[in-house]
């Protein structure tokens, strides 16, 4: 037992390193974002998937250490959580005391990274909001300004300036 518990504190502690990384790619989106530099952006998703694809592979070895736990404790498996298992070691408080502590910084890693990740989501929408005004800008500017300009038919006349080679963005 007392190994399969080192296990859960070794795989915890390498899931909170791995989402350190991420943290770190994160913030370092964040001004790629603000600079507009869409090739180092590119670059950061990419260091981004493999970082996840790491993490995805210790998530699923913490899940089946925390099952042969689970099976060595003869408890159900569905709804246990790293709190219970903590609990569950008190004639062990220092594997309770390091599996908390190890718990903790994980807790407070994700956090950090999802507030990384809420502002860098925000500062894209900002992004694709200014490039949409912009286009409808460069769009309206090809065409006349709506007046009551009528003619003697009674119908609004539909000036545009002739476009020379302009963007087109209907295509």
């Amino acid at each position: 037992m007392a190994s399969l518990i080192e296990t859960l504190i070794d795989v915890l502690d390498k899931e909170n390193t791995e989402y350190q990384g991420l943290l770190k790619l994160s913030e370092e989106k964040t001004t790629a974002i603000v600079n507009g530099n869409v090739e180092r952006l590119q670059e950061i998703l990419g260091l981004e998937q493999r970082s996840i694809d790491k993490i995805n592979k210790l998530d699923a070895f913490r899940d089946e250490n925390v099952g042969d736990i689970c099976n060595v404790l003869n408890i159900p498996r569905k709804g246990i959580k790293i709190e219970n298992i903590a609990d569950m070691l008190s004639g062990q408080p220092k594997d309770a005391k390091a599996l908390t502590d190890v718990h903790m910084k994980l807790k407070r890693t994700l956090d950090q990274l999802m507030k990384v990740n809420e502002n860098n989501k925000m500062l894209l929408q900002e992004s694709m909001d200014m490039i949409e005004f912009e286009l409808n800008l460069a769009k309206n500017s090809k065409v006349a300004p709506q007046t009551g300009n009528y003619s003697k038919g009674a119908y609004e006349q539909n000036n545009s300036y002739p476009t020379a080679g302009g963007f087109d963005a209907k295509q």
